[in-house]
């Protein structure tokens, strides 16, 4: 493999707090970023960009968008300047375009919190283009793969892929005030399921995400989950690049497919 290909990232992105309070996955996504070449641009795929149809970010400059209310004034100060890269953007569009999968440009979509926050810790510096692509949640987990292995060649020339989202992600049932004891179960066993199933390459299994075991409990909704399925179409070996769990039982772990 070419030394410069870069991987396919699923990042647990966690609460807006992530960015003033690192925690554990700060410091891994800052470890994570030394240890990659410098990506040329990043591709991000968004829980928090939800559409009916697919679409990609054209923007030459987006806005920083504080898509949260009730935290910190501190936090809502915070922007992530990264320029955008319409060339790459057109690039994508063309790729899905052959692949048969209709995808539309928007030129106006701000940059939500699932994209800047954890490239807030990879690459503060904020000097890397950054195109973030919409996630269709009328489409099946198949097709939202599909859009990750179309992507996928894109690797090769040094464009870092992500999928933002959460591994487990029940915000009913955190445990807000103060950090429990213990991880309940029905978050880790969703948790090391999936992690068992991705690590003997059964993606089928992943994909089949309604007969995972507490699927309904970790997800009340999908957007959290689905990036994952786009980044496991970017690569075939996986990794588990850090796991942990916040507040009970919002999982925190970062996977990497090359």
């Amino acid at each position: 493999m070419n030394l410069q290909t870069l991987p396919g990232l699923f990042i647990s992105h966690g609460s807006p707090m992530l960015a003033l309070n690192p925690e554990q996955v700060g410091p891994a996504l800052q470890r994570l970023s030394l240890n990659l070449p410098k990506p040329q641009a990043i591709i991000v795929m968004s829980a928090h960009w939800e559409s009916n149809s697919l679409e990609v970010s054209t923007s030459v400059r987006a806005e920083t968008w504080h898509d949260f209310r009730g935290f910190p004034a501190e936090l809502y100060e915070i922007r992530y300047p990264a320029p955008g890269q319409p060339e790459l953007a057109e690039e994508i569009l063309h790729l899905l375009a052959d692949a048969g999968l209709a995808a539309h440009a928007n030129s106006t979509r701000p940059r939500d919190h699932g994209v800047w926050m954890p490239l807030l810790h990879m690459y503060p510096d904020a000097d890397i283009p950054v195109v973030e692509i919409s996630l269709p949640m009328n489409w099946s987990a198949e097709d939202i793969y599909k859009i990750g292995h179309t992507l996928a060649p894109l690797r090769e020339k040094q464009v870092l892929i992500i999928g933002s989202g959460s591994i487990t992600h029940n915000l009913a049932e955190l445990a807000w005030r103060g950090e429990p004891t213990e991880v309940p179960v029905w978050a880790s066993s969703f948790r090391n399921y999936v992690v068992s199933k991705l690590t003997h390459q059964n993606y089928d299994a992943v994909l089949d995400w309604q007969t995972i075991p507490y699927a309904k409990r970790n997800h009340p909704t999908l957007e959290h989950f689905a990036p994952l399925f786009f980044t496991m179409g970017t690569g075939q070996r996986f990794n588990i690049v850090h796991s942990s769990f916040s507040m009970g039982s919002l999982g925190m772990d970062i996977y990497r497919f090359d």
